[in-house]
């Protein structure tokens, strides 16, 4: 199904949104919002956004970056993916058995598809939650993920948000609860190109990885 793509650039004079090599003009839409014209995007457009003339960046609030943090989204309709765990309910949390576990060196591959040949095991250890380190999109293909700078976007080398998905969908069918280590009081320096979209950082506070999100500017639907 096709879609209207919207970016919040509050301070940008201009936005296109990038298609192929085409840039369509796109509509203020109030709150320092900009939106497409309805129809535009579909299940697997690649797209990307430019501001005030300028050159394509990824969306802020991208999905899905399958040639990673530089490169153009990927516009992703959740809706086609079709669950098997409608019964499914989790596990009590208090009296879990929780077990942290990296994608990439879960296993030989390194992704998502192939930690799920791996839940049988966590099972027979009698593991009841299963708790992956940071998944969402961070610069290269192997590392710790508290770099991140796509919060949306499962990470392309595990395997992208159908992975996730599949995952999370294998895990339940197990009787596996799955948690997510997140971070979201910084983002990573490498493919951060929020500065340019608008007030969503600050120089209030500095961390060794990357800088801070400004409290209360989040550019909220």
């Amino acid at each position: 199904m096709s879609g209207t793509a919207r970016v919040w650039a509050p301070e940008a004079r201009r936005v296109e949104l990038v298609l192929g090599n085409v840039r369509h003009q796109m509509q203020p839409g109030g709150g320092g919002w900009w939106e497409s014209g309805s129809g535009v995007v579909e299940h697997g457009t690649d797209y990307a956004f430019a501001l005030n003339g300028g050159e394509p960046l990824p969306d802020p609030r991208s999905p899905w970056q399958p040639e990673g943090v530089h490169g153009r989204s990927r516009w992703v309709d959740h809706r086609r993916f079709t669950w098997s765990d409608a019964a499914w309910s989790p596990p009590d949390l208090a009296s879990g058995v929780i077990y942290e576990s990296h994608i990439g060196t879960f296993t030989t591959e390194g992704t998502l598809e192939a930690a799920i040949e791996r839940l049988d095991e966590l099972v027979v250890l009698g593991i009841s939650h299963l708790e992956l380190m940071p998944v969402n999109e961070f610069p290269g293909v192997r590392g710790w993920g508290y770099d991140g700078v796509h919060l949306f976007a499962p990470h392309h080398a595990y395997g992208g948000p159908d992975g996730l998905k599949r995952f999370v969908d294998a895990a339940h069918g197990r009787g596996l609860a799955v948690l997510l280590d997140v971070v979201y009081n910084h983002f990573g320096p490498d493919g951060n190109y929020l500065p340019r979209f608008g007030p969503y950082l600050t120089d209030r506070y500095h961390t060794p990885r990357g800088r801070c999100g400004e409290p209360g500017r989040t550019g909220k639907r």
